[in-house]
């Protein structure tokens, strides 16, 4: 669990009885404090980038695994060698830090990033051994108005409101769980309308999702879903409460067909 060198816990793991995990490893906005003023953003800069509200549609399942501080420490999201943004190019053209970030407080977020990544691994045996496998929803945020607050929208086409990123899975093995998934989803009734729910449109999955696939071969299928920031103002940080609640209720909606196809794979994984 998270290490006692800290001002409190950076992630938060909670443990239930079923086969589907939520994470919301960028929902974080915390840093700590011996790096607090080492930074060249603004709070509000570094909240634009993080995955706010995700931790809330988290708690759709008694599985969760939420990050605490924020990515800008340290992305849990990336490969160890990537987790600190050590460049502007790291980090969307931002220059993260006021010069260099010492290597001694580096190797302090590397630290969390690997104790992060061995109770999530302890956690998630657990439930290979409990269930054969299971299913993760790897929740996430991105932006679509980049070139200002009153810029225009990305373009749509390329942009869907939701993306399922489902890189570096045995595809042709989780289809069910996937198809189960997409399906309910885009059939939810979203305030009169219907999500547009794309696969790998503009994302494929991040690090995470490889890591437990690789970690878990045939026993994990991780889909990596980001929610395009049209239920928030992404410059201002303010949601729509009605939409996140309405986001959560879809989301909700998806479980039972999934669980449903997940036990179809893990029978034909047992047989």
């Amino acid at each position: 669990m998270p290490d006692t060198n800290t001002d409190q816990a950076y992630y938060k793991i909670i443990q239930g009885q079923s086969p589907l995990i939520a994470t919301a490893i960028h929902d974080g906005h915390t840093v700590r404090e011996n790096i607090r003023n080492l930074f060249s953003l603004s709070e509000g800069e570094r909240l634009r980038e993080e995955d706010p509200f995700t931790a809330g549609w988290a708690s759709i399942t008694d599985n969760q695994i939420i990050g605490l501080n924020s990515r800008f420490e340290m992305d849990l999201n990336r490969p160890r060698e990537k987790a600190i943004y050590r460049k502007p190019e790291d980090a969307w053209g931002l220059n993260v830090w006021n010069g260099d970030l010492p290597e001694a407080l580096a190797q302090e977020s590397l630290a969390r990033y690997d104790q992060f990544y061995a109770d999530v691994k302890d956690m998630l045996q657990g439930i290979v051994d409990r269930h054969g496998c299971f299913v993760v929803y790897d929740l996430h945020t991105y932006n679509h108005r980049r070139n200002g607050a009153d810029g225009p929208e990305a373009n749509p086409d390329e942009n869907p409101e939701v993306n399922l990123g489902t890189g570096n899975m045995n595809r042709q093995l989780w289809a069910p769980v996937v198809d189960a998934f997409t399906q309910s989803l885009q059939g939810y009734d979203y305030q009169g309308r219907h999500l547009d729910v794309r696969e790998n449109v503009k994302f494929e999955g991040g690090h995470f999702m490889r890591w437990i696939h690789d970690t878990f071969p045939d026993r994990a299928c991780v889909i990596s879903i980001e929610f395009k920031k049209f239920f928030m103002d992404e410059w201002t940080g303010i949601p729509d409460q009605a939409q996140l609640q309405e986001i959560r209720k879809a989301l909700l909606h998806t479980i039972e067909p999934v669980l449903a196809a997940r036990e179809q794979v893990c029978n034909t994984l047992s047989a």
